[in-house]
């Protein structure tokens, strides 16, 4: 009986609770649901803010094909860094005499017409050369004169018998070489004038001048190995060019007689009209690039050759599907697929869906041919997911 009162005892021990123990609880199972739903309400309740908050987007103009160019010759397809060159390169102008340097009558920079004198060389030489000639000319002259008075006296002689027939001969050989040394002693008077001319070097066409190589004093010969003969270089304006080299990747959009703008680096408000002319023959196997040429069509004082410029290549803009005028978009303006291109306009703080058919690509810009009339804004970049009718504020607007 005892051990059974012990054994009460400690059961009852064992279900003792200590004091500030709390009880068990019990697990709320409808707590995670809870949770989860009102994560869902305030997920929904910022996409509500956030589409009644209007987006910021970057836009652009579509611009018509009637502004789309400055030249009105087209839209530009390709542009690229060149020079300014002469047709004709460089023309060197060396002594036709040998003669010492007496003066330039230009300088480096200098523009000279077709005949203008250049250098002068010392003429008393060549001078006295042709007063040579000259009184060698007066004397055959002279000879011929009197050589022919002889033949003429020698002729009425002979015909009454006086003298012989042999004597006659004589004095008509005697009258033809006298005539022949008058036409040699004009023909060496010629050459004497034409050397004296030589000693002025004119220009021999209009050019500007590039260099002079030799100082006054110095004595200039003509001819010569690489040039050493030459006193004067100049470049024809008559003829400019552009040039500038043409990846191999966009020789396709390049033809010759196509039209061209040339903006020179010196004067960036400057345009010069210009066409294709030439398409060098040979690729460069290292930069992988072809030479091409466009003839400035009316060339001016400003232009110099070697000057740096930029060279734009033009193509002609169709007109929409409707029959008005292309329109032209930034590239990044059109988005959706090939299948289904679309631009986003903007109009009065509201953004809209807009298929449109995309055309011809015209460097950083694209031809939409249906879909657009040109002046409409639209959303250029990475803008923030849209959606139609939503509303927008351009960036930089207030």
């Amino acid at each position: 009986m005892a051990e059974t009162a012990e054994e009460l005892r400690r059961n009852l021990a064992a279900l003792r609770l200590e004091r500030g123990t709390p009880p068990p609880r019990r697990r709320r199972r409808w707590a995670v649901p809870v949770g989860v739903v009102a994560a869902i309400v305030v997920a929904l309740a910022a996409l509500r803010v956030a589409r009644g908050r209007a987006a910021v987007v970057e836009v652009a103009q579509a611009t018509a094909a009637a502004t789309a160019a400055g030249t009105g010759d087209g839209v530009p397809v390709l542009s690229g860094a060149g020079y300014v060159v002469s047709a004709d390169r460089y023309i060197a102008i060396g002594a036709r005499v040998a003669g010492r340097i007496d003066r330039y009558m230009v300088e480096e920079g200098d523009h000279v017409q077709q005949g203008d004198p250049l250098v002068q060389l010392d003429p008393r030489e060549y001078e006295a050369a042709v007063q040579r000639a000259e009184a060698d000319l007066r004397q055959a002259r002279a000879t011929a004169g009197l050589r022919a008075t002889q033949l003429r006296r020698a002729e009425k002689l002979g015909g009454s018998g006086v003298i012989s027939k042999d004597e006659l001969d004589l004095r008509k050989a005697e009258a033809e070489t006298a005539a022949a040394a008058v036409g040699q002693a004009e023909a060496t008077l010629a050459a004497a004038r034409v050397a004296l001319e030589y000693t002025t070097l004119r220009a021999p066409r209009r050019g500007v001048i590039l260099a002079k190589f030799k100082e006054v004093g110095e004595i200039a010969v003509p001819g010569g190995f690489s040039g050493s003969g030459d006193l004067i270089r100049m470049a024809n304006l008559d003829d400019l060019r552009g040039q500038v080299d043409v990846t191999e990747s966009e020789l396709a959009k390049i033809r010759l007689g196509q039209r061209a703008e040339l903006v020179p680096d010196a004067y960036p408000d400057r345009r010069y009209r210009a066409h294709v002319v030439k398409l060098y023959p040979q690729v460069d196997r290292q930069k992988g690039t072809l030479r091409i040429e466009v003839q400035i069509e009316e060339p001016d004082d400003l232009l110099w050759p070697d000057m740096s410029a930029r060279i734009t290549f033009l193509a002609p803009l169709a007109t929409s599907a409707g029959g008005g005028p292309g329109v032209l978009v930034p590239r990044n303006a059109v988005r959706g697929t090939p299948e289904a291109p679309f631009v986003w306009t903007v109009s009065d703080g509201t953004v809209r869906h807009v298929d449109v058919a995309v055309g011809t690509d015209f460097a950083d810009r694209v031809q939409i041919t249906r879909g657009l009339d040109g002046g409409e804004a639209v959303v250029v970049g990475s803008p923030p997911e849209l959606h139609d009718g939503q509303r927008v504020t351009t960036a930089g607007a207030r």
